[in-house]
């Protein structure tokens, strides 16, 4: 699709494959007990609305004594508090919600530091904490405060805060919490990036030791716990350290699904165990040609169930088949349906391309992983005035110099950045795991798979048959 590729020398090749070899490695030591005898009783196998999902560890148990599920703040909460197993390693409204109604409001994470509409609201009784975190409870979401950039080429001059708290001192930016699992393939820590220790280029800036991913991890949960566990103090290096290591070692995918059954059956490849094995490196079929090996990108990212393609299911009345082949068409769209990408900042502008001819995998294009093997923050527009809901912040921002303005629920990456370029960026999340941990977005706005899809056909004006809805939903729920 693009024609950007440059090559390496023979010792970054080698490089490459060393980064290739640690990350299997990595996956390798995982247990690997065939998933088809994994009981549904499993500690590692959990309910979803899709079937189950399976995380997998190299111990084969999850290690409850590690640090992850400890307290070191004053307001009682944990790594676990919003990072939750059987929510894919996040956390849902549905499950929120029974914790509410169990505790009154009063489980840890609900708290007024980030839980709530606002750090002021009233939380004097459990009608009043209804209110106040409602956010939490309606999608899952988090309050993150952050104060205008210093020096940016923009400047607030509108607010329109629903909970009457914003303003240029401290912006209400509500975002779910990021899956604690899969993190060996991030290329940018947290929704905006701003945990990325530096930035994640092939065949990885300091090495091939994975230390730019492990120093980021370190960084987010040494902030998690002074943040949003309001420690006084951060626990020691070897404390985060085993954080980083448990986190750095789960592989988590759905490994069963209700209507195709197992996932890893018949040649299939879903499942945690399967995915702890998957080759990766930063780069790796990059779109914009800028995989380390020198290789073209390939859009067919995702080939997880070829062997399903079976084009006479239709035909027969076998339901398992019939589910297994949807599934199978819903990865073939993901690779190979047409999408004109228009007007996406950080794509378009990049390449000074107006329109891309590209499909779901040019931004996922991670083999069998789905997020981008290159830090790739983009606006896709899910941040845009026109979408917003009136549960959520508005804010109008003006150009410093051109005095353009634009309202958006959440500038994004540049409240990192001050960039007027990056406003409404975001990073593209790890797809597997999907069905366990609904809303989608970083703002919830997609309550359903199927929300998801809607989003992307209206947003690039696909055009997709009802049909072609329910397979890539199908696909994206047996991820």
């Amino acid at each position: 699709m693009f024609d950007h590729r440059f090559r390496f020398t023979t010792r970054q090749r080698l490089a490459a494959t060393l980064v290739t070899l640690l990350l299997v490695g990595v996956g390798a030591t995982h247990a690997q007990q065939p998933d088809r005898q994994l009981s549904h009783a499993s500690p590692l196998t959990t309910a979803d609305p899709s079937g189950w999902l399976q995380t997998s560890t190299p111990s084969g148990r999850i290690d409850s004594a590690n640090p992850f599920f400890q307290s070191f703040g004053s307001n009682g909460r944990s790594c676990d508090s919003c990072h939750r197993q059987a929510q894919g390693w996040t956390v849902s409204p549905d499950e929120l919600r029974q914790r509410f109604a169990r505790t009154n409001g009063t489980d840890p994470i609900f708290s007024l530091v980030d839980g709530a509409v606002s750090p002021v609201a009233d939380v004097s009784n459990v009608y009043a904490r209804r209110s106040a975190y409602a956010m939490l409870l309606s999608r899952g979401l988090i309050r993150v405060g952050m104060p205008m950039p210093a020096n940016a080429e923009f400047r607030l001059t509108k607010v329109d805060d629903p909970y009457g708290y914003a303003s240029a001192r401290e912006l209400s930016l509500f975002r779910r919490p990021l899956p604690a699992t899969n993190l060996i393939w991030l290329t940018a820590v947290m929704w905006d990036g701003r945990e990325t220790f530096s930035p994640f280029k092939p065949p990885m800036d300091a090495g091939i030791d994975l230390e730019n991913l492990r120093v980021s991890l370190a960084s987010q949960a040494r902030h998690a716990i002074l943040g949003h566990e309001q420690a006084a103090a951060a626990p020691s290096d070897a404390v985060i350290a085993q954080i980083v290591d448990f986190e750095m070692h789960m592989v988590t995918a759905q490994v069963d699904d209700n209507g195709a059954g197992q996932l890893n059956s018949d040649n299939a490849m879903g499942g945690a165990n399967i995915l702890a094995q998957q080759r990766f490196w930063v780069g790796i079929n990059d779109t914009l040609g800028n995989d380390p090996t020198g290789d073209a990108f390939d859009e067919k990212a995702m080939r997880l169930f070829d062997d399903w393609n079976d084009p006479t299911a239709q035909f027969r009345r076998d339901p398992r088949g019939l589910a297994r082949a949807a599934i199978a068409r819903g990865e073939q769209l993901f690779n190979s349906m047409p999408i004109a990408i228009r007007g996406v900042a950080g794509l378009n502008d990049v390449t000074g391309m107006p329109v891309i001819h590209g499909s779901c995998s040019s931004c996922h294009n991670s083999p069998n992983i789905g997020n981008h093997s290159m830090a790739l923050p983009v606006n896709i527009g899910v941040a845009d005035a026109s979408r917003r809901t009136p549960d959520m912040p508005l804010y109008t921002l003006t150009n410093q110099i051109t005095g353009k303005s634009v309202q958006t629920t959440d500038p994004g990456l540049a409240m990192i950045t001050g960039k007027w370029a990056d406003i409404g960026k975001f990073k593209g999340p790890i797809l597997r795991g999907l069905a366990a941990r609904a809303p989608y977005f970083h703002n919830g706005s997609a309550a359903t798979l199927g929300d998801v899809v809607d989003f992307y056909n209206t947003r690039f004006n696909i055009h997709m048959s009802g049909q072609q809805k329910r397979d890539l939903v199908a696909f994206l729920s047996a991820l």
